[in-house]
């Protein structure tokens, strides 16, 4: 090995134990870890705050790796500062039951803070880290004792920046002034298909200074250990704006064939190409995954840093609790989230009395009698509040200059609204939701999605659920919405039925903790059931219940609805009976919580007995064959909407009573047939 400084060798040890790994995987991102390496290094060494033998230390600094296909990176480097990832780990680096995946997964990997990969999704999550430290910082740091105190950091690439979604958080970011929000750009000039040239000429400096961010381009400055160490130092002198510092860096730095190559990005560079990237090194070329000893001591001492860090804290927080002790207590509520006692009784419970409510409406009623008992909620609309009836009326807008405040104005911007949803429940401390028209779910869905594979509890409260919708058309009439989002494991979707099923639907949603929920509600209003002839609305929390009984020991036939057509169900149920035909009413909000119940319930509440079932949902039939059977049938939606009034859309598609009807008997006529 050749004479270096320990620095070097740090850095030189985070490029070959990326390149290794991506070789002994035989898949992997390994230009990318080598051109950073350097970047990494100064951002865990001489500003990142953190303690390995603790990860969750409550104000710890975050790190994001938005372009997520470099996690050999971030795998290398939590390694040496100490974290719970061995050599084997890394020598494991994308195979089974490892802790090192093809890219960063948040809960598997120590370390990690979000699940990335999907480029633009990564900063788009730090957003909402970095808001959340604002929202309690703002709530609990005095001016002798700042306890909510720290930095959210990003690595993004040229992808995550050509991703629109990225747009959407640079815009929101800057707009907030979120001056602990601090991005390192790796201008590398590479993806797969080759130079960035052939397809993005962006000023990239100048689109982000028209964001009101605070902007360095270090140029050519990739192995400058001083100027990206200084430029971190200024970023954080900043603190009316979010920062971004631009570095043009070399994929696959070293490697004489593969370096500035389209190559480097996404394949392992191969075992002689590896040879002749560790003699560029000055490394021993025949020695894999090595960490030389005097990296190993050096490393040390950032963990014993780390450790001094949490320590400081710690002894601030003693004092915090000593001199503020009512707030102190309100932090620690804010981070448990613990459901006080009485938390839900003043939301009110709905009669029929009191006329049709549209349950878009309940959720505000429910969200407003729930908000200061809950003061960790937060959330806001993407720029459909008087529509979605999102805004907690005791609070104002989070701004600038009143982080405090609940209410969230992401604008027109559902994919950043989510992501960075997501990126507020992952901080701690908060609770949060976000609304918008169902319909527009397709801008979210990538951040749903993520929200799903980390199983976060965040909250969609997605509104004007189908047809019924009305005038406005085709383009804001969701027909596949409901089934398509059904299909996505760990997304509980409740699509309501009534005012009190709202209620629940709310209910269910703040305590259920593992997984997101989607609540699906209408803009139209609909009659509320008389729950003393009906049964209670509670009976949601099973996912379905029979909600009217059949008259006889076993019903005939079971219609089973959701949403607004459970009471076209019960009026069809009436007619059945004045025709001697004996129906059971299902109300089912939740496939989900349904599929969740004990089978002996599921059975009850859909016996094996009873083969003539009709679902009866404004939306896709696609997926209703798992509760209607094969002799079921579904009226449903195999087509788009059209602009006209509710209610004649309801009646030309076939939502009205005598097609319920007329379906019913058909299939009892089937049945009758098959039995003879």
């Amino acid at each position: 090995m050749k004479a270096m400084t320990i620095e070097e060798k740090c850095i030189n040890t985070i490029r070959c134990l990326a390149m290794d790994a991506v070789q002994k995987a035989n898949s992997g991102h390994p230009g990318t870890p080598m051109a950073l390496a350097p970047a990494a290094f100064v951002l865990w060494t001489e500003h990142l705050r953190y303690n390995p033998r603790k990860p969750d230390w409550f104000n710890r600094d975050r790190f994001v790796l938005s372009n997520g296909h470099a996690s050999m990176l971030q795998y290398a480097v939590l390694h040496l500062t100490g974290y719970d990832i061995s050599l084997d780990d890394i020598k494991a680096f994308r195979q089974w039951e490892s802790n090192t995946p093809g890219h960063p997964e948040y809960r598997l990997t120590p370390g990690v803070e979000t699940t990335t990969g999907p480029l633009g999704q990564g900063i788009m999550t730090a957003v909402g880290l970095a808001m959340a430290e604002a929202h309690l910082a703002a709530i609990f740091n005095k001016d002798d004792m700042k306890l909510v105190d720290h930095h959210t950091y990003v690595f993004c690439s040229d992808g995550d920046l050509m991703e629109g979604a990225s747009h959407e958080a640079a815009s929101v970011a800057g707009h907030l002034g979120l001056g602990k929000l601090i991005c390192l750009y790796d201008n590398n000039h590479i993806t797969i298909e080759g130079n960035t040239s052939l397809t993005y000429s962006d000023d990239v400096a100048k689109r982000f200074e028209a964001y009101h961010w605070h902007v360095q381009d270090l140029g050519d400055k990739g192995n400058d250990l001083k100027a990206i160490s200084d430029a971190f130092a200024a970023a954080k002198a900043v603190t009316d704006k979010p920062s971004m510092i631009l570095l043009r860096t070399h994929i696959g730095y070293g490697a004489p064939n593969r370096q500035d190559t389209p190559e480097a990005h996404g394949a392992p560079l191969g075992a002689e190409e590896i040879k002749l990237t560790r003699e560029f090194y000055g490394w021993p070329a025949d020695q894999d995954f090595l960490v030389p000893d005097e990296v190993r001591e050096y490393m040390k001492k950032v963990i014993e840093k780390g450790k001094e860090a949490e320590q400081s804290w710690n002894a601030l927080k003693e004092q915090y609790e000593n001199k503020y002790p009512g707030q102190f207590a309100l932090l620690q509520q804010y981070i448990a989230q613990q459901l006080p006692d009485g938390w839900d009784k003043e939301v009110p419970v709905y009669k029929p009395e009191d006329g049709p409510k549209a349950t878009r409406e309940v959720s505000s009623g429910f969200l407003n009698a729930v908000a200061d008992k809950l003061p960790w909620l937060i959330g806001g609309s993407g720029d459909l509040e008087p529509s979605t009836l999102t805004l907690i009326k005791s609070s104002g807008y989070f701004s600038k200059a009143h982080y405090e405040n609940r209410n969230i104005a992401w604008g027109i911007r559902e994919h950043v609204m989510c992501a960075a949803s997501s990126g507020l429940q992952l901080h701690s401390g908060v609770r949060t939701y976000a609304a918008t028209f169902f319909i527009f779910t397709d801008y979210a869905r990538p951040a749903i999605r993520l929200a799903c594979i980390m199983e976060l509890p965040v909250i969609y409260v997605m509104t004007h659920d189908s047809i019924g919708l009305g005038e406005d058309g085709t383009t804001h009439q969701p027909v596949e919405h409901l089934a398509s989002l059904r299909a996505m494991p760990h997304l509980c979707v409740i699509r309501p039925a009534d005012a009190n099923e709202a209620v629940w639907a709310w209910h269910t949603a703040i305590t259920r903790t593992k997984g997101p929920t989607m609540l699906v509600l209408t803009r139209q209003k609909l009659p509320v059931a008389d729950r003393s002839k009906v049964a209670p609305a509670s009976n949601l929390q099973q996912g379905a219940y029979i909600l009217s009984k059949e008259r006889g020991a076993l019903p005939a036939l079971i219609l089973i609805a959701t949403g607004s057509e459970v009471q076209l169900a019960l009026d069809a149920q009436q007619k059945l009976w004045e025709d001697d035909i004996d129906a059971r009413v299902v109300s089912m909000p939740s496939w989900e919580l349904f599929s969740e119940q004990p089978e002996s319930y599921r059975q009850q509440v859909l016996p094996l007995a009873v083969k003539v079932r009709l679902a009866i949902e404004a939306g896709s039939p696609e997926g209703w064959e798992r509760w209607t059977g094969e002799r079921g049938a579904v009226i449903g939606l195999s087509h788009f909407g059209s602009s006209a009034p509710a209610k004649e859309l309801f009646k030309h598609y076939g939502f009205t009573v005598d097609n319920v009807l007329e379906k019913s008997r058909k299939l009892l006529q089937y049945e009758k047939a098959d039995r003879v």
